[in-house]
C-alpha cells in the first residue's frame, strides 16, 4: 500500500509541529551523516580497486 499525496503532507505537517524548532539541526546533520557515509564508501571502493589488478 504505496503513500500517496495527503497521506504525505499529513506526514510532513505532523513531523513539522515535533521537530519545528529542531528541525534546521538535525536536517544539517543527517546531511553531513550522508557525506561520511558516502566518502566512507568511496575509500573503501577505490582501496579494493587496486587489488583486483
Amino acid at each position: 500500500m504505496p503513500i500517496g499525496g495527503p497521506e504525505l503532507i499529513v506526514i510532513l505537517i505532523v513531523a513539522l509541529l515535533i521537530f519545528g524548532s529542531r528541525l534546521p539541526s538535525t536536517m544539517r546533520n543527517l546531511g553531513k551523516s550522508v557525506n561520511e557515509f558516502k566518502r566512507g564508501l568511496n575509500d573503501v571502493v577505490e582501496d579494493a580497486e587496486p587489488a583486483k589488478s
